[in-house]
């Protein structure tokens, strides 16, 4: 038995070394499908990162599909298959270690030692087997011990949290006295608002003392070990779902787990929440409502707080529910119309479930932001280390990139957030820590120096403030030292926004009190004596009444934001200014007003971003129907991110229609003589359509 294990083992070996020949198929696939097959299968095995060139029609996905999932199949067989050597070797070296220890009677320490190092290898080569089976005893086993660990996880936490505040329990009722003592009744509403304590010299502090709003620091503990996976991405969700509809039509739609992965705006099932209507707004609420869920107020607290209305908390981001919707999404393959089907049969958070269902998932599908942008792929809990990477319609990947990470902020945008933030912390000064009133006047002092380089004030209204008009093109050194912030430590500043989410509880104190006396625009400080003759100047350049209707609504929504939550946009902006100074220029545009003039960063080398995928992948396959020129792909993204010509192969072929099946036609007027001419202008064109629709009639019959 043991001979004939090695032997397939030996020939699966032998098998992945040579490559597929072979591939399971919905239909005989033509000749250079299976070149296209058996390409993509050799470099997945050897970890390449391939650039496959493959026409519209070729069927290019449904290649991909079975030529990566065969190769994930066998390479699963193959662990398998060692593991379960391993597993015999372990017991049998268990049983001879038992039978000559007990004859030659060693020392019990000794004996006691090898025997729990030889039964936890023993049990970890189990545990490891057990990822690649799949039968209904595994998967009870599987459920009972997520249920165990999910209890041992609670009370774990409980104990915890016990531990760590009867360690700080007299200090912290001492603070609570004397904040009582000071602190006005009124502002403890405002709890939610206020910067916690921020230690910037010890990161294990600010941990400690900081409420991550990300994601749920408890459900953490219940993401499992990340499965040898492939990650699909593509440029938008159509094509995503259409590659999903691809994999349930293939020969693995029953024995592989795929999870798609989107937005809160795409995912969300909660009517409260998805009426907000912007990515921004969904997003902040969500999050709001997830720390809601998990603050627990003190018994003392409960009964000051009767009066106070109630926090809203989502009702289907409950973990029993995810864990449910989890293992229905493992269970067949779903798009993401599907899912939300489910969430709402399941009465359970779609977006939760699916990043919960990514460690054990064989398939992920996600946009290309999601696993480009290393702050989304951390957030979303992705890990690339040792997995396959697939990025389709890869031929705008080097502009999606620099899009990707570059950032625009406006003068309307950097004075509003200036007023917004002194606001803040003019309200608030008496409970804020001195940490982070310095860090407030750093913000402060940045978006001024902002403001000061397109040639305005940031304590004025910018409409009423003239600039000269023109651009320039800067580094990013001597931008920061034009605007004269170049005494600040951008990364400090960077470390605070992450761990403080100011930019959040700004957006929730101006949407708290925008209504009650809180202005949400910048304060006027001009001479009140021009003050007037500003405000009538700038009626005249407004649009009258009778055409302000005009206006539309996605266009009202979109400036509405931009005054609700302008230091989202800052914070994005101060992220790319730690850029080293040769991967992009920042451009200063001025036009007549400072509320028109913009700042703009714009990335140019990509490949910083992407060398970390390169890196921490196992091997990346950049696809698309036409990868030419390929020699300037391989210079601005492989080479400039240290890729050596050896890990890097190609492929390309032409199309699947035999040239005796092609007729090519050229039609330069219809039946009624009407040119054809097919441009934007005569897009609405009814005389173009109805003649282009004559004509196809025409030719299909012909």
């Amino acid at each position: 038995m043991e001979r004939v294990t090695k032997m397939c083992s030996r020939s699966m070996e032998e098998s992945m070394e040579e490559g597929r020949t072979t591939f399971p198929f919905p239909y005989q696939p033509y000749s250079i499908q299976e070149q296209f097959m058996s390409a993509l299968y050799r470099a997945l095995d050897q970890g390449k990162v391939g650039i496959f060139e493959s026409p519209t029609g070729t069927g290019k996905s449904l290649s991909l599909i079975c030529g990566a999932l065969s190769w994930l199949t066998d390479f699963e067989e193959k662990n398998q298959r060692e593991a379960a050597a391993l597993l015999q070797e372990g017991q049998a070296a268990l049983t001879s270690t038992c039978s000559t220890h007990s004859s030659t009677e060693p020392d019990w320490i000794t004996d006691f030692v090898q025997k729990k190092a030889q039964r936890d290898l023993v049990s970890k080569l189990k545990e490891s087997l057990c990822l690649y089976f799949s039968t209904p005893q595994d998967e009870d086993l599987k459920k009972k011990r997520r249920q165990e660990r999910l209890e041992m996880i609670r009370n774990n936490a409980q104990l915890k949290f016990a531990m760590k505040r009867k360690s700080e329990e007299d200090e912290t009722l001492k603070l609570l006295q004397m904040s009582k003592a000071e602190t006005p009744e009124g502002d403890t509403e405002d709890e939610e608002l206020v910067l916690a304590e921020y230690q910037s010299d010890d990161e294990t502090k600010a941990k400690h003392r900081f409420h991550v709003l990300d994601d749920d620091e408890d459900d953490e503990d219940l993401v499992e070990e990340h499965v040898t996976k492939i990650y699909y991405c593509s440029r938008t969700h159509s094509q995503l779902a259409q590659f999903v509809h691809e994999v349930q039509k293939s020969p693995f739609s029953k024995d592989i787990s795929v999870v798609s992965l989107g937005s809160r705006q795409n995912l969300c099932i909660n009517e409260e929440v998805r009426r907000l209507g912007s990515v921004q707004r969904i997003n902040e609420r969500c999050l709001e409502m997830n720390k809601n869920k998990h603050e627990k107020p003190n018994p003392e607290e409960r009964s000051k707080r009767k009066r106070t209305p109630a926090k809203a908390v989502c009702p289907f981001n409950k973990v029993s529910a995810q864990l449910h919707m989890r293992d229905s999404i493992l269970g067949s393959v779903q798009d993401m119309e599907q899912l939300l089907k489910l969430g709402k049969e399941l009465h359970s958070c779609p977006y939760y479930a699916t990043r919960l269902s990514v460690p054990p998932a064989q398939l992920v599908v996600l946009p290309y932001q999601m696993i480009l942008h290393e702050a989304t792929r951390r957030a979303a809990g992705l890990q690339l280390k040792g997995q396959v990477l697939i990025i389709d319609e890869a031929h705008n990947l080097s502009d999606t990139l620099s899009c990707i990470h570059s950032a625009e902020l406006t003068g309307a945008q950097l004075c509003r957030a200036h007023s917004q933030l002194t606001q803040y912390s003019e309200r608030y000064r008496s409970r804020l820590k001195a940490k982070n009133i310095m860090y407030i006047k750093q913000i402060l002092f940045v978006i001024e120096g902002l403001v000061r380089a397109l040639g305005g004030s940031a304590v004025q209204n910018p409409q009423t403030q003239v600039t000269q008009a023109g651009t320039e093109m800067l580094t990013i050194n001597n931008f920061l030292f034009k605007a004269q912030i170049d005494n600040i430590n951008l990364f400090k500043l960077q470390k605070y926004f992450e761990k403080s989410m100011i930019s959040r509880k700004l957006g929730g104190f101006v949407e708290k009190y925008s209504g009650s006396g809180v202005s949400v625009h910048p304060h006027n400080k001009e001479n009140p004596r021009t003050d007037g003759l500003n405000r009538f100047l700038h009626s005249l350049q407004s649009p009258s009444p009778a055409t302000a209707h005009t206006v539309s609504s996605s266009d009202q929504q979109e400036a509405a934001e931009l005054d609700r939550s302008p230091m989202m946009h800052v914070e994005s902006f101060f992220m790319t200014l730690t850029s080293s100074n040769t991967d992009g220029r920042v451009v200063l545009h001025r036009q007549a007003t400072l509320s028109q003039s913009s700042l703009k960063f714009l990335l140019l080398n990509p490949a910083v971003h992407f060398a970390q995928v390169l890196k921490e992948c196992r091997a990346v396959v950049i696809a698309g129907g036409t990868m030419q020129p390929v020699s300037d792909l391989k210079q601005e993204l492989l080479f400039s991110a240290g890729v050596e010509e050896s890990r890097i192969t190609e492929f390309s072929c032409g199309h699947v229609i035999p040239p005796e099946n092609i007729l090519p036609v050229v039609l330069c007027s219809g039946p009624s003589g009407h040119e054809l001419e097919f441009t934007f202008q005569s897009r609405d064109s009814p005389r173009m359509a109805s003649a282009f629709r004559h004509q196809m009639k025409r030719s299909v019959f012909w």
